[in-house]
């Protein structure tokens, strides 16, 4: 499959190097596709990676990935031209740093970010995922080795055929994938507001073992 990652910092660089891995063709949207410091990602891919513009990587991928910090979501999105029909993999979270206080939600109690990314991205088909762990564990689901079990990959969309898809991405590079329901909040399934914790881990006959905040 081919698939464009828009972004290639910590998550888009991990999720692309396991996707190599697995078999797929791999196209990062950067700001500067001949910039050398994306060589070393590159190589670590394998020669089924390349980059390119958010639009070259939008059009190339079946299937496109955002991977960007959220202040700068709108941008990347409106880069990538029209992205109607095209599932996108929503692996970002909603979040602003604010002096004195720190990192917060921009947004979330009444509108998730998902439908944020929905509004912004017109006809794309959302599915907010792999925003739960961090990239190390996309490098290597296996980390750090909880009993050897299976992380669960949480993951919210509004239409069946790609969470599937999604779904099985998330399953070839080490995840047990958990459909949650819709992208709103108040969607059947979404037991919980964004920012709420929600049980996250890793799956097994001893059931879920850790949890976390999940934001969608």
């Amino acid at each position: 499959m081919n698939l464009g990652i828009i972004g290639a910092g910590n998550v888009g660089g991990a999720l692309g190097k396991s996707w190599a891995n697995a078999g797929h063709e791999i196209k990062f949207g950067v700001r500067h596709p001949g910039d050398p410091k994306h060589r070393a990602l590159l190589d670590a891919c394998g020669p089924n990676a390349s980059t390119g513009t958010n639009a070259e990587a939008a059009a190339f991928g079946d299937v496109l990935a955002l991977a960007t910090p959220w202040e700068a979501t709108p941008a990347a999105v409106a880069d990538c031209g029209k992205l109607a029909g095209k599932v996108l993999v929503d692996c970002t979270n909603p979040l602003k740093f604010t002096p004195g206080i720190g990192l917060e939600l921009a947004l979330g109690h009444t509108t998730s970010g998902g439908e944020t990314v929905a509004q912004w991205a017109q006809g794309a088909r959302v599915v907010k995922c792999f925003n739960t762990y961090g990239y190390e564990n996309f490098a290597d689901a296996s980390y750090p080795n909880y009993g050897g079990l299976k992380p669960v990959m949480f993951l919210a969309g509004d239409e069946a055929e790609a969470k599937r898809i999604v779904g099985q991405l998330a399953a070839e590079i080490g995840f047990q994938p958990l459909d949650t329901g819709g992208n709103a909040v108040d969607s059947p399934g979404h037991r919980s507001k964004a920012g709420n914790g929600v049980h996250l881990g890793h799956a097994g006959t001893g059931g879920f073992r850790t949890s976390a905040k999940k934001l969608r």
